[in-house]
């Protein structure tokens, strides 16, 4: 199964280290991040999920709820969990799934089987809370995601969920936004009283109307 932007995340029950979870009932009605690992006790791995306990605050005031998937036990997580808390200096309280036989791997396409036919690639999901996949990232297992980009990229998703608008190129919370080309120009006054800036026809860019 191959997701896309805008598919239905599937849904899911899973042994976690925290338990046993539903996914549809675990995420409610907030935002979810899933994101997977290629295994447990592994260098990239420990320190991102080191990295991703230390932002909890930042997720909580997203409404964001966060999940790591790893193909190894819900036991072997919780052994590797106190080997992140102690080299990282955090505390991991977010489930880490077990998903030994890679059923949840191959239901989100987190198995590229030219990168290696066992081990998860690092694919990343966000879903909104009406459980729609509204951005994927891959990279390969050599590689540490950039958690700052995911922040940066809920924001967005968040903002343009709730406004006519779009963010350019390296946008970061609390910047000028573009406003979307479906909006006449005539109507922009009326819709972002903060006022606008037509650097073109179709680039028109406005403060960001929910600051």
């Amino acid at each position: 199964m191959s997701l896309r932007i805008g598919d239905v995340a599937p849904n899911f029950k899973a042994e976690t280290s925290i338990g046993n979870i539903d996914f549809y009932e675990f995420l409610g009605d907030s935002w979810g991040v899933l994101f997977s690992h290629p295994a447990d006790y592994t260098p990239v791995c420990t320190t991102e999920l080191g990295r991703t306990a230390s932002l909890k605050g930042e997720f909580e005031k997203r409404n964001v709820k966060v999940l790591a998937l790893s193909v190894d036990s819900a036991e072997s997580h919780k052994g590797w969990i106190k080997d992140i808390n102690e080299t990282q200096n955090t505390n991991v309280e977010f489930p880490i799934i077990a998903d030994e036989d890679k059923k949840i791997a191959d239901l989100y396409d987190m198995i590229h089987p030219n990168a290696s036919e066992t081990l998860t690639v690092r694919s990343l999901f966000v879903i909104s809370p009406d459980k729609k996949v509204k951005l994927m990232l891959t990279y390969p297992a050599s590689t540490g995601r950039n958690f700052d980009e995911v922040l940066r990229v809920i924001d967005s998703l968040q903002l343009t969920a709730q406004y006519s608008v779009a963010t350019p190129a390296d946008w970061k919370d609390g910047e000028d936004v573009v406003v979307m080309n479906s909006i006449k120009t005539e109507d922009i006054p009326a819709k972002f009283p903060k006022g606008y800036r037509e650097i073109k026809p179709y680039l028109r860019m406005t403060p960001q109307p929910n600051k």
